[in-house]
């Protein structure tokens, strides 16, 4: 049954609240609401919201798009845990009043009336002990003036409308009718969950070296470590490793995927599994279960997190295969079903079945990651998760975070819709979207609208530009422009972003007929001369790690709902904005930040550019002043705007603005 005033749509929820909707420490979250009663009486709106201590707080909403019935507040959700809300309407009798009165007085309608009304609200109010005594002490005075039939009218309406009673009353309105909505619930996590920039690489690549021989000598945990310093110093707080486990020799692949590898051929991370032991071993390549600890000890030093691949698949020569073989899908013919992606194949990986023994299964993989776990990992990259069953990611995920809720799963899934967005109201903190897939104007503008408009209440996209299988063709031939391009979108665009190494190398070729790298890493070693590609100028590493400090900088950048695309007269040209009040920075001072991009990189662009400056605080009509933050220029704008990016020079403005008289 409807509440006497009926509430509807509320917002953060999933599916009428099946799941909590997500969030994450810092964040700030709108909470809205439809609400209207039957004809012309006014109401007010309250946000009751229950932190995870069990403490309440009221929050006043505000109407919003005049005409809709809807209803807004905006909370920054900082204490981590299970939040609870549930929205108030009521009958407001001063506002109701007010708008009768502030007719019928003024052209001599009902004027004692209206008088007598006032008079016995203000009493009333005035009664409540929930107010200061300043205030009860004002609404009685107020109240005893409109009584007073010796006075003139104007004299007493005007107590009964002054600017101290009307904020009074804003504040703790006269309540009739009150009505309460269903209970929702919000997951805030950490902030890790939620913002980020991460940087994958191949711990075997970080120092391999090649024997006089022709055969390779493979990096290893300590070797790898040495490179931490400089991921970090690019700004970069996760280092994501791919699988770290023994690889099977059965089906090995080799260079570009090829079936012929040679004996010194490394073979592919994901084909997990050989006598040396499965997904709870270190390759011992690699080294030990001991300088794994040092490299996330250096990893921890240097201020970053180390998120390992859990990949649920195994090798032909994985211990699983004989130990318990109704793990995996066996043929008509006896053999064992391995991995496809047609015209794909990977006869080196066998796929697991959680049909066959499902308790079994689960156990063994939370066994798994409580192990990695204990070593010190705290994030888990996903493989692949669309292709396992969902209720199992649920059941994992919330055991895990029951009692680790530090605990971040991001989830590589590549998929259709319905199960990337299922996924992640099931239970993962973070996830791959199609953003590598989305290159126009108007790709771009409709996709990240999405993101901050559509799916933000279950949804947190990881804005990876590119990824050891994904090297899209607008940057197979995009130039240098290209790479500036993606990264300043993915870094601005949403809180968390990040970059498969080689990309600061502006790596660009592909295997012919594929949007994949040629002499793809996955099979075989791929050592890096960074320092060298630095000295020569060839370096994207500085271009990053700008983006980096914009967003430690800016914290309109790692916040995920506040993103509002503008207009330009080029369809080329991408606008949007980001923006934070002063009351949620740590500053006391407002955040805004502008990016125009040009999304061709063969092209100059001249164009105009229309923004809604209320979007990001200006008042309508002022003037701004923004400065770019890629090449130190300002500007004085307003709504509209010339420009010009020029993809062979600098592509992108990543613009602060600031009122006129703050600027100076």
């Amino acid at each position: 049954m409807l509440p006497r005033i009926p509430i509807l749509d509320l917002s953060p929820q999933v599916d009428e609240g099946h799941w909590a909707a997500s969030a994450f420490s810092g964040e700030v979250v709108p909470f809205r609401a439809t609400a209207f009663r039957e004809g012309h009486d006014r109401i007010g709106v309250d946000l009751l919201l229950l932190d995870p201590s069990g403490t309440q707080t009221e929050h006043h909403m505000r109407a919003i798009a005049p005409g809709t019935d809807r209803w807004e507040v905006e909370v920054q959700l900082e204490q981590e845990g299970l939040w609870r809300y549930r929205v108030q309407a009521y009958a407001d009798e001063y506002a109701t009043w007010r708008h009768n009165a502030e007719v019928k007085v003024p052209a001599g309608i009902d004027v004692e009336l209206m008088l007598t009304i006032a008079h016995d609200l203000l009493t009333k109010a005035a009664a409540d002990k929930r107010r200061s005594t300043a205030e009860r002490r004002h609404l009685s005075e107020a109240a005893r003036v409109v009584g007073d039939a010796d006075r003139g009218v104007d004299e007493r309406f005007q107590a009964a409308v002054d600017d101290r009673i009307k904020r009074i009353l804003a504040e703790r309105p006269v309540v009739a009718l009150p009505s309460l909505s269903p209970t929702r619930a919000v997951l805030v996590e950490r902030t890790r969950a939620g913002v980020g920039s991460w940087y994958e690489f191949f711990p075997r690549s970080e120092g391999a070296k090649r024997l006089p021989d022709g055969s390779w000598q493979s990096g290893t945990f300590r070797t790898a470590a040495k490179r931490l310093p400089e991921v970090a110093a690019m700004g970069f707080d996760v280092v994501y490793l791919p699988p770290i486990h023994p690889i099977g020799r059965t089906f090995r692949k080799g260079p570009n995927n090829t079936l012929d590898a040679g004996e010194n051929d490394p073979g592919s991370p994901w084909a997990i599994g050989g006598p040396d032991g499965g997904h709870d071993a270190i390759h011992p390549d690699l080294g030990t279960e001991k300088d794994f600890a040092f490299f996330l000890g250096k990893a921890k030093q240097a201020g970053l997190e180390i998120a390992l691949d859990l990949a649920l698949q195994a090798s032909p020569d994985h211990p699983w295969v004989t130990q318990h073989p109704e793990w995996f899908t066996t043929l008509p013919d006896g053999t064992i079903a391995y991995a496809e992606n047609p015209p794909k194949k990977y006869q080196d990986i066998y796929p697991i079945n959680f049909d066959n023994d499902y308790d079994g299964l689960r156990a063994e993989v939370l066994r798994i990651v409580r192990y990695w776990m204990s070593l010190g990992v705290r994030i888990f990259r996903v493989d692949n998760p669309h292709t396992k069953p969902l209720h199992f990611w649920e059941w994992l995920i919330h055991t895990v975070n029951a009692t680790d809720p530090d605990v971040v799963f991001l989830a590589e899934a590549f998929t259709r819709p319905a199960l990337l967005h299922t996924l992640a109201k099931a239970g993962f903190q973070q996830s791959y979207t199609y953003f590598t897939w989305r290159n126009t104007k108007e790709e771009l503008a409709e996709f990240l609208t999405g993101l901050a408009e559509d799916t933000p209440d279950f949804l947190r996209p990881n804005l990876f530009v590119n990824t050891p299988d994904i090297l899209t063709e607008y940057l197979q031939f995009g130039g240098p422009a290209a790479f500036k391009i993606r990264a300043a979108i993915a870094a601005t665009g949403a809180p968390t972003w990040g970059v498969y190494s080689g990309f600061e190398l502006y790596e660009n070729v592909a295997r012919p007929g594929a949007e994949e790298y040629i002499d793809n890493e996955k099979y075989e070693y791929r050592p890096r001369d960074y320092a060298r590609a630095a000295a020569l100028g060839r370096s994207l590493a500085p271009y990053l790690t700008m983006l980096n400090r914009a967003r430690s900088e800016h914290p309109a950048l790692r916040q995920l709902r506040n993103l509002r695309v503008h207009g330009s007269e080029d369809d080329a040209v991408l606008v949007y904005s980001k923006y934070l009040a002063g009351e949620f920075t740590r500053s006391g001072k407002p955040d805004a930040v502008l990016v125009v991009a040009n999304v061709d990189p063969h092209s100059v662009r001249e164009t105009l550019v229309h923004l809604d400056v209320a979007a990001f605080g200006i008042a309508p009509g002022s003037q701004f002043e923004v400065r770019d933050l890629v090449t130190g220029q300002r500007w004085t704008w307003g709504a509209d705007n010339y420009v010009r990016l020029d993809a062979f020079s600098e592509p992108v403005h990543i613009l602060t603005v600031k009122p006129l008289e703050a600027a100076r």
